[in-house]
Formats: C-alpha cells, structure tokens, sequence
C-alpha cells in the first residue's frame, strides 16, 4: 500500500523558516510527480509547489514564489519544501502529493493527484 507521510509542520513567528518533508512509502519514487498543497480553515485547497519526474520542471503559486524551495532525493523517496520569510497568510495545512507516472493531467490541480498524504500544520504568528 502507497503512503506519503509528511513532517516538519510547526509553530513559527512571521519572517521564520519550516522544512516539510514527505517520504513515500509502498512503491518506488521513479517516475512520479509531487507536489505540496495547503488548506487554510474555511478556504479551498490551493496548490503551493510541484515537481516533475521527467524533466524536473518545477512551478509555484505566485504567493510563494522566491520564498518556497520544492526540492526532492529520490535516493529517500522524499520530497521537501522549504520555507522562508514565512507569513501569517501561510498558515494552513500542508499536503503532499503524488500524481500517477506518465499523467499529462496539469501539474497544478489537485484533482491530477491520486494518492495524498495525512498532513501536517504549519502555523505563523504574527
């Protein structure tokens, strides 16, 4: 069985750093593509950063770029996000996400990902 197990949420004051993590578990890492998404409370999922498998393209939301960094090792079938100058606004719920090897569905909607992971909480205080 597939899981994705994030890590690394926390509580942190505006203008701090958080490195999230996702290990997938049940299958090998190769060919996949990954992303993260978030939920605030009272608002729609909104997707944050993903990578390709195939040629490493990689896209953010326009809220997070220059501040986010996805990244992956495949060597440990993990995924990163690291985050700088964080603010309040990115207070939510972090997913990652793993679309199937070969789909052509859009890097950037959530519905292109099948198999997603538990969650973990990212809180900035202002």
């Amino acid at each position: 069985q597939v899981q994705l197990v994030e890590s690394g949420g926390g509580l942190v004051q505006a203008g701090g750093s958080l490195r999230l993590s996702c290990t997938i578990s049940g299958r090998a890492f190769v060919g996949y593509g990954m992303a993260w998404f978030r939920q605030a409370p009272g608002k729609e999922r909104e997707f944050v950063a993903a990578k390709t498998w195939s040629d490493g393209s990689i896209y953010y939301a326009d809220s997070v770029k220059g501040r986010f960094t996805i990244s992956r090792d495949n060597a440990k079938n993990t995924v990163y996000l690291q985050m700088n100058s964080l603010k309040p606004e990115d207070t939510a719920v972090y997913y990652c996400a793993t679309k199937p090897a070969g789909s052509s569905a859009p890097m950037t909607t959530a519905l292109s990902y099948t198999i997603w992971g538990q969650g973990t909480q990212v809180t900035v205080s202002s």
